[in-house]
């Protein structure tokens, strides 16, 4: 398992397991299962409303855990830690993050700050965000100090944020990657399933590949137990120069799936 430096000083798994719209009745079985594949990253957020069972799925001491402060929680990230952690069973989070900016309330430097104090006691071993862009992120620092271990952004093959993770990588922020498979979509693209074919490898083991050879965090999130030891297998495909750059060419700045961090 490839482990990555934080900002922080600490380590984090490269490959995670990611657990959105998995139902709390279901998901731990799948965190189980993932965890004998062989992950040690796990991520959830209160949003999901699946934390109690991603608790319950915990059955090794060795997991690094995420979770994440939703919206209306801006104000009030303390109290919203705390509610997490009881429904995770667990005295500290690993990693905690906010999980949108929201420009809109103009609230997340506040909540910034709050995360910081909360680092500071021990409840949150790592901090750092979700779905910033540089103009968000710069503000964050200039108001405390203190730069984000993680930026948790929508990124994979046809949406690659190239900007977003160029000021990420400048600033010693780990980029990590959600909707990474593109919501399965891209699992079709000619080109993806072009070089599963030739290298024996499945699509979705193509693209978390290229994830990690960017230097990505990447938590792919499936609900089929049988998926989760070939996607972990991911880690061993190695992808050859020509294949990293033909996918880098599949970018297209019109690729956002999911919400722009800019409005809301």
């Amino acid at each position: 398992m490839t482990n990555l430096t934080l900002n922080d000083g600490r380590t984090m798994p490269q490959l995670g397991l990611g657990t959105y719209q998995i139902p709390d009745a279901q998901v731990a079985t799948i965190v189980r299962a993932g965890l004998d594949a062989g992950f040690r990253l796990v991520d959830t957020a209160a949003i999901y409303h699946n934390e109690r069972g991603v608790g319950e799925g915990l059955v090794h001491d060795d997991v690094f855990l995420t979770t994440k402060l939703w919206n209306d929680r801006h104000t009030d990230a303390a109290a919203a830690l705390d509610e997490s952690l009881a429904l995770l069973g667990r005295d500290a989070i690993d990693l905690y993050l906010i999980h949108w900016p929201c420009p809109a309330a103009d609230d997340y430097v506040d909540a910034w700050k709050a995360l910081v104090d909360l680092r500071e006691a021990g409840k949150a071993r790592s901090i750092g965000v979700s779905n910033f862009m540089p103009e968000h992120l710069d503000r964050i620092i200039e108001a405390t100090g203190v730069t984000p271990a993680v930026n948790q952004i929508e990124l994979h093959p046809t949406f690659q944020q190239r900007d977003c993770a160029a000021y990420n990588a400048d600033h010693g922020i780990v980029t990590q990657s959600w909707s990474p498979l593109g919501q399965g979509e891209t699992l079709n693209a000619e080109r993806i399933v072009g070089i599963a074919d030739r290298i024996g490898a499945t699509p979705a083991q193509v693209i978390i590949a290229w994830h990690l050879a960017k230097g990505f965090s990447v938590i792919p999130k499936t609900g089929n137990v049988d998926r989760l030891a070939s996607n972990f297998a991911a880690r061993e495909i190695t992808l050859s120069a020509d294949d990293i750059a033909a996918i880098d060419a599949m970018d297209d700045a019109d690729g956002r799936m999911g919400p722009d961090p800019a409005s809301g």
